[in-house]
């Protein structure tokens, strides 16, 4: 589905995408550098957070390219083949982009609830751990969609109400509304959507009751602070991600859903490094840091 069909927009919408897919990848390479650079940003929280700023890049790289050139030749068409496969990296990437936000929280638990065993505990071995089994869920998540769709073979002429290859949309094109298969969608949804929230929600609620039992103020706002950044990401992921999926179940309007996903795809992975930057004194000092070694 294009964003418009009239073509005094067309440059305008190119020059706005394109704009926000460099900002984007500026932005996260950035934090990848801030991290690599500096020894200070050698723990836990931040490689899982350059992870994140990598999945990111990847994640927005998947959709937004395609859509600008298919807004500049005026073409809403996709092969079958390139279909797949942007609907298996989509897939994968924003898999990780929740496993990921997942393991963060179960990090900044055991920076909170256990600060003495904090380094014992997230050893380097465990944080590579971690982001593998992240990797290979994702990767498992993207081929189970693979398996689902290749039983609808008959993609010629069939529109999607969507500027890329959104799984969901492919998942009801591909299952019948039969049992068994409403059962497998209803599985995915509560394996890669519930579980890793209620880790989230889990992890939060062990901080919370932790903090609240310290005595000063300055020490619960420290608190506070470590895990700020973390959970204003994940406010903003799932509250795009569930808009998306829960107003396309409400809504039939092609438009609505496309406008909704533009948030999902696009403006989370761009404010990610923003808000991880500007709330965060270490990052801030890193960037700093590595702009004078530059000049």
């Amino acid at each position: 589905v294009s964003f418009s069909e009239d073509p005094d927009l067309q440059p305008i919408l190119v020059g706005l995408f394109l704009s926000m897919y460099l900002v984007t990848v500026l932005g996260n390479l950035l934090i990848i550098l801030a991290v690599s650079s500096d020894s200070h940003l050698h723990t836990p929280m931040y490689f899982f957070l350059s992870n994140l700023s990598f999945t990111d890049i990847c994640f927005i790289s998947t959709t937004v390219p395609k859509m600008i050139v298919d807004i500049q030749t005026h073409s809403r068409v996709i092969s079958y083949e390139g279909c797949l496969t942007q609907m298996s990296i989509f897939a994968i990437f924003a898999c990780m982009d929740d496993m990921l936000l997942t393991v963060m929280a179960y990090d900044r638990f055991v920076a909170i609830c256990h600060p003495l065993h904090y380094l014992v505990i997230m050893n380097p071995r465990l944080c590579g751990f971690l982001v593998l089994v992240s990797f290979l869920v994702s990767l498992f998540d993207s081929q189970l969609h693979n398996l689902i769709v290749l039983q609808f073979t008959n993609f010629k002429d069939v529109e999607i109400s969507n500027f890329f290859c959104d799984p969901s949309q492919l998942l009801n094109l591909a299952c019948p509304d039969t049992f068994s298969n409403n059962i497998l969608k209803y599985f995915l949804g509560v394996v890669y959507g519930l579980f890793p929230i209620s880790g989230i929600l889990f992890s939060y609620y062990k901080i919370v009751s932790s903090i609240l039992r310290i005595p000063s103020s300055g020490g619960k706002y420290k608190a506070f602070s470590t895990c700020g950044s973390h959970l204003s990401v994940v406010c903003l992921f799932y509250a795009t991600a569930f808009g998306v999926y829960l107003g396309s179940a409400v809504s039939h309007s092609p438009r609505k859903v496309v406008l909704a996903s533009v948030m999902y795809t696009v403006v989370t992975p761009m404010l990610n490094p923003f808000i991880y930057s500007l709330r965060n004194k270490d990052i801030k000092g890193a960037l700093r840091r590595l702009h004078s070694r530059t000049v």
